[in-house]
């Protein structure tokens, strides 16, 4: 059993809600043009580090004639996707020695893996399950905007938890987080390096800011407990006794900025992210 990513880099609710708001279909549009992928053909799609499942859950979605599997190594969020996630085949396994056969795949496509595999092996095993002549989408995090209501600002009760806890460029380290950065330029140089051509670029630019016209209801809020739950997740995975003060400080902060948003108080915080798509052919 493997559960060391959801226990102590990102949490399970983390991933999915942040997730399920970038793949929203208020910006298929954006992804659709990009992945360039036939929504009639009855296609075999595999999800690399497919975490708790938003990403497959979207696939399933735009493509309804498409057979997606989604596999990752954390056991916890293969068993959140397989009970929250319908339409979709989600199994345990490694990217670096994917268990299916040569030539299994129509498309393969990852979001923010690249970055923690070894080159070699993240091209190497999408190149051998996929089918001659097609298609490997890899989706890569950039920096974006982020600009955070003044009700949300850190408390005292955070600051004082966090000052008590090991450095985040040690965790990341321990838990071999993001060993592979590459560059806008490098990814794609990358994918030609390990026998993919055709090779192409494109970005998707997510706003998520609650108080835009656009977001009203209950999917401004989502964009508010989803990162409500980032705060709260990172408490728990720090696995740190003393944290009920610090967890209610949390609770508070977001309970008055829901109670703005609903009065219609704007606050006119954001969080923008920036996508890099890449897109190759296996030869």
């Amino acid at each position: 059993m493997n559960t060391i990513w959801s226990e102590n880099v990102q949490g399970i609710m983390t991933l999915y809600l942040s997730r399920k708001l970038r793949f929203d279909d208020m910006f298929f549009r954006q992804y659709k043009d990009i992945f360039d992928i036939d929504p009639d053909k009855k296609l075999k799609i595999l999800e690399i580090g497919c975490g708790p499942g938003a990403l497959a859950e979207a696939l399933h979605r735009w493509y309804p004639n498409a057979d997606i599997i989604g596999i990752d190594r954390d056991t916890k969020f293969i068993e959140f996707a397989g009970r929250t996630v319908k339409g979709v085949t989600f199994m345990e396994g490694d990217a670096t020695n994917l268990p299916f056969d040569d030539e299994t795949f129509d498309i393969t496509i990852s979001n923010t893996v690249q970055e923690h595999i070894e080159p070699s092996a993240f091209w190497g095993e999408q190149r051998r399950v996929l089918k001659p002549g097609d298609k490997c989408i890899c989706l890569s995090a950039r920096k974006g905007i982020r600009c955070t209501a003044e009700c949300l600002k850190k408390t005292e009760e955070e600051e004082t938890f966090w000052k008590a806890q090991p450095g985040f460029e040690e965790e990341l380290e321990r838990f071999r987080v993001c060993r592979y950065p590459m560059t806008e330029a490098e990814i794609p140089a990358s994918m030609e390096k390990y026998g993919f051509v055709n090779v192409s670029t494109g970005y998707a630019v997510i706003n998520l800011t609650p108080d835009n016209p656009g977001n009203a209801g209950q999917l401004g809020e989502a964009m508010i407990e989803a990162d409500r739950q980032c705060a709260l997740e990172g408490i728990y995975n720090a696995h740190s006794v003393g944290s009920e003060k610090v967890i209610d400080a949390i609770n508070k902060k977001y309970d008055e900025r829901l109670k703005l948003y609903r009065n219609g108080i704007a606050q006119w915080d954001t969080s923008v992210s920036v996508t890099m798509i890449i897109s190759g052919y296996r030869k």
